[in-house]
């Protein structure tokens, strides 16, 4: 469902919501992957931008703002399930989106540098740990699956750009999951933190680059 959508007072289905959009060339509607600290891609303070903050993620499409809000239902019966409402927000003024964004090649290249530095901060800390537990998550990581592909109209090195930091976005989203890992001060802990933070920046903006990137 999305709701507030210009012209409707109530929420429509996602069919009803989308043809806001259809004005705009496709290039102009946006990812943003914001983070405490990390706001690239935003707007001006307001409520799109507080709103894309807390998620962690919006769509910006000319003067519309779009975060998605994740809801947790149980029905009669007991049983769990989550809907997805869109929200759409008025941005006040047209973003610049162009000035903050890497190119798909300047993202790759910044993902490969980051995770080359993680990865020698993390073997001179020596805070990696196995958990049994996590065997059925890092096997599927290695398995093809379905979101892991952009759509048709990317180039191929949008969709390898992609491909590579979805992975890395699962694997950095299970090693958060483990945290502090084989850390066994508080130092330690903090040590590892920092070594992976400039690691899930170069993530976040990898997949931006590549949901942004121009069609062909």
């Amino acid at each position: 469902m999305v709701a507030d959508v210009p012209g409707t007072w109530t929420d429509v289905t996602l069919a009803e919501g989308i043809p806001v959009l259809a004005k705009l060339h496709p290039d102009e509607v946006r990812l943003v992957l914001p983070a405490p600290g990390d706001p690239r891609g935003l707007p001006g303070p307001g409520p799109f931008a507080t709103a894309a903050l807390g998620a962690g993620e919006g769509v910006l499409a000319g003067r519309v703002g779009i975060v998605p809000e994740v809801r947790s239902h149980t029905s009669g019966s007991g049983m769990t399930f989550e809907t997805v409402l869109w929200r759409m927000y008025s941005v006040p003024e047209e973003p610049r989106y162009r000035a903050e964004e890497p190119t798909a090649a300047e993202a790759e290249t910044e993902l490969s540098t980051a995770l080359a530095q993680a990865t020698r901060e993390l073997s001179q800390l020596d805070v990696a740990q196995w958990r049994p537990e996590l065997a059925g998550e890092l096997t599927a990581l290695r398995r093809a699956h379905g979101n892991t592909d952009l759509p048709p109209g990317y180039d191929p090195r949008a969709r390898r750009l992609y491909a590579r930091a979805n992975v890395l976005d699962r694997v950095l989203a299970l090693a958060e999951y483990v945290a502090p890992g084989g850390a066994i001060t508080a130092n330690d802990a903090r040590e590892r933190d920092a070594a992976l933070r400039p690691l899930l920046a170069a993530c976040r903006r990898a997949l931006v680059a590549a949901c942004n990137a121009p069609l062909l």
